[in-house]
């Protein structure tokens, strides 16, 4: 359930500490603060975006994008915001944002032990097109490689717009 709706935008330096602590909170191999200063400062072919309520970064996702396709590197809810839409909202903006960079295809990869992330990435219109074995360092685990057709074709910008109403219906 939403309770209330983030404002997304691009992640500022001043953002890079809140974003931080969710990213040590929600990772087992977190990224560094030097990471993600770097994502701000190289931003020509990464994005990085926050969902806020009022001055409280509640959420966060970066993406690499190069020509055709986009590469979602990143999402990470608070805990005490997860379960709210904060990461469809935050999906939703990366998409658009995407799409306005000439984005057709994107692509992910995610924890085989993350079902949760799976589902809602399943939800965009992910699917599943091969496994990287060993890809995690902190463990070992497998990550499974999803990506999404046209994400400008019918089909996905219907789905996107369904997404919306959803969201917002609630």
């Amino acid at each position: 359930m939403l309770v209330m709706k983030p404002e997304v935008r691009r992640m500022t330096m001043n953002d890079v500490d809140q974003v931080h602590d969710i990213e040590r909170r929600a990772h087992s191999n977190p990224w560094s603060k030097l990471t993600f200063q770097r994502e701000v400062i190289g931003s020509h072919h990464n994005t990085c975006l926050v969902a806020e309520i009022g001055e409280r970064i509640i959420g966060f996702t970066c993406m690499y994008h190069i020509l055709e396709e986009g590469h979602i590197t990143n999402v990470a809810v608070d805990a005490s915001h997860q379960n709210r839409g904060i990461a469809t909202c935050l999906l939703l903006a990366a998409i658009d944002y995407a799409c306005g960079r000439g984005v057709k295809y994107m692509t992910l990869e995610v924890r085989k032990s993350n079902t949760k992330a799976q589902h809602l990435y399943i939800k965009f219109g992910f699917r599943m097109k091969g496994i990287r074995k060993g890809y995690y360092t902190d463990n070992y685990e497998d990550a499974l490689i999803f990506w999404t057709g046209d994400i400008t074709s019918e089909y996905y910008t219907d789905l996107f717009d369904e997404i919306r109403r959803d969201l917002e219906n609630k």
